[in-house]
């Protein structure tokens, strides 16, 4: 009851947002602000261990960039929530870049697509070419693209992608596996 409650504040406070006014963005963050940590935590849980992001500030960051943007539409907590998991994503590739312009000359990157682990040791420069790859997805098929980030960096389940792109669970089962075999073969191209 309480979650049904928050979820439909959320969406009143996203609808606010939308038509303009402009201390919406202040009230959603302490709605939004425990689901924004948890996405954050799962990201950096994928990140070397001396990163010099924190969840905590990953979550404020990706705020403060969202509360930024205009012209965005949202349709509902699970689009906002699919958005802030994508600039979350854009800021630690940002960093990542960063840190893989200092140290240059790494060994080969290796991916198990089936779960998007990536070896610690080499995950700046993987999450690079991540990002590149999941580019070349999307020009493909952008909603393939779209379920890995929501996976991968969102931390998000089929149920939850499923909601935010208004499609079926079933319909996110085969995207996603018609995404890791793709992913397979262009990470695997030698």
């Amino acid at each position: 009851m309480f979650e049904e409650q928050a979820s439909s504040e959320i969406t009143q406070i996203l609808q606010d947002w939308n038509d303009g006014n402009e201390d919406a963005k202040e009230r959603l963050l302490p709605f939004v602000y425990d689901e924004l940590k948890r996405q954050a935590r799962i990201l950096m849980l994928r990140e070397r261990s001396n990163h010099t992001l924190q969840p905590t500030a990953l979550v404020h960051e990706a705020f403060l960039r969202l509360a930024e943007k205009s012209g965005l539409d949202w349709k509902n907590r699970r689009h906002f929530y699919g958005i802030a998991a994508r600039l979350m994503r854009q800021i630690l590739v940002d960093h990542a870049r960063l840190h893989a312009a200092e140290k240059r000359g790494a060994n080969p990157i290796h991916f198990s697509v089936d779960d998007l682990q990536i070896p610690v040791e080499q995950r700046a420069e993987s999450i690079l070419i991540l990002n590149e790859v999941l580019e070349r997805l999307a020009e493909f098929d952008e909603q393939q693209a779209r379920i890995v980030e929501m996976r991968f960096f969102g931390g998000m389940n089929n149920g939850e992608i499923a909601e935010s792109l208004n499609i079926s669970e079933r319909t996110v089962g085969r995207e996603w596996q018609a995404a890791k075999l793709w992913l397979y073969r262009e990470l695997n191209r030698g």
